[in-house]
């Protein structure tokens, strides 16, 4: 088992990596939870590890209920939030209950929305299953849902208590939901560890096998990059928007695609965009763009799509969360390594940026 600590004064919480859920018991009683508690997951992972988690809990006498909502992306609600609240009070937890959110982003994001708002806020725990949520959405406390065809539009900055991932489940991910995850490890490489960038383009054999020990370091270190980020701004003041790399045209591609692409493979497609620019100011060099490309490939990220309209994409853009006083942030790549927040990319790039990764 390993150990990071997220250290963010009074909302300090420590991230576990291991191969199983044997551990949870021991970390739940370092962090005092509760005995009344609420695991909410979606209807894909609840045959999978639901029953096997509320199985572990109340043998050790935790009063648990369990609540599963329709998983997919479309499903990313207020309706859904309400559900888990109603859940939530018919399983009568109070203010001093905790949610456990078990399952991927959607999941984590959800149920630490419904976590912060019901009865003003209560804990949580994530327990990521999937590796876009083990190497991204469970660490930092963002929480939220879409809304009006814009991604995570409503939401709360909510920390969990815990974060636990058991990097075992891993091995029920279809694949296109790992290819997905890993579009958030490369770009934590572009962004602000050329070392790890490295070190994930070497290892990516072990990585896609698997490998228990390789998914741990390579999680370990995936989070240390984030929890760093998020330690020096916590509610995304400025530095925690590097964290943005890919997501600006990535999310609006995504959005534009009714949600039918993965998160992963929309960001993937975003960061090569956001390559490209970047290559075109003068800010990396073609060898670069190529050598993110290459690691888009190892990990079979798809390198283009067809927008069958890019101004409903541009549209979409000017609704970003991250847009302020009428001004639309953009990061870009300095090199391998290292990130810069830009509010001058202008809508001819843009454009260019869309004809780059379009077919």
């Amino acid at each position: 088992m390993e150990r990071l600590y997220v250290n963010l004064g009074e909302n300090s919480y420590d991230i576990v990596f291991t191969t199983g859920f044997d551990g949870l018991l021991g970390e739940l009683e370092k962090i005092n939870a509760p005995k009344k508690l609420l695991i909410v997951t979606d209807t894909n992972v609840e045959p999978l590890y639901g029953g096997e988690l509320k199985e572990i809990l109340e043998k050790n006498g935790y009063d648990c209920a369990l609540y599963a909502f329709e998983a997919g992306e479309e499903h990313k609600s207020m309706d859904s939030i309400l559900g888990i609240c109603a859940a939530c009070m018919e399983h009568g937890l109070d203010r001093k209950s905790q949610i456990i959110a078990l399952g991927g982003g959607v999941v984590g994001d959800m149920a630490g929305f419904a976590a912060a708002i019901y009865m003003r806020g209560i804990s949580f725990v994530q327990i990521p299953t999937t590796l876009l949520s083990q190497s991204d959405s469970s660490v930092g406390g963002k929480t939220g849902v879409d809304f009006m065809d814009s991604k995570n539009t409503l939401g709360a900055f909510h920390q969990p208590s815990l974060v636990y991932i058991n990097v075992e489940t891993l091995k029920t991910l279809p694949k296109e939901q790992f290819v997905s995850g890993m579009g958030e490890v490369i770009k934590h490489g572009i962004i602000r560890d050329a070392q790890f960038f490295d070190y994930i383009t070497a290892n990516s054999e072990k990585i896609k096998a698997l490998h228990s020990d390789t998914l741990i370091k390579m999680s370990k270190t995936n989070c240390a990059i984030k929890a760093a980020v998020v330690e020096k701004d916590e509610k995304e003041s400025g530095l925690r928007a590097i964290l943005n790399f890919g997501h600006t045209i990535g999310h609006a591609i995504e959005a534009a695609a009714h949600f039918t692409k993965t998160h992963g493979e929309c960001v993937g497609l975003g960061m090569r965009a956001a390559a490209y620019i970047s290559k075109e100011r003068g800010m990396i060099s073609a060898a670069e763009l190529e050598k993110i490309e290459r690691a888009m490939e190892l990990y079979d990220f798809k390198l283009s799509c067809k927008i069958e309209d890019r101004d409903a994409v541009y549209e979409i853009m000017q609704k970003d969360k991250k847009k302020t006083a009428g001004t639309l942030k953009f990061v870009l790549t300095e090199g391998i390594g290292s990130a810069v927040i830009k509010k001058d990319v202008t809508r001819e790039e843009i454009y260019a940026a869309m004809d780059y990764i379009g077919e």
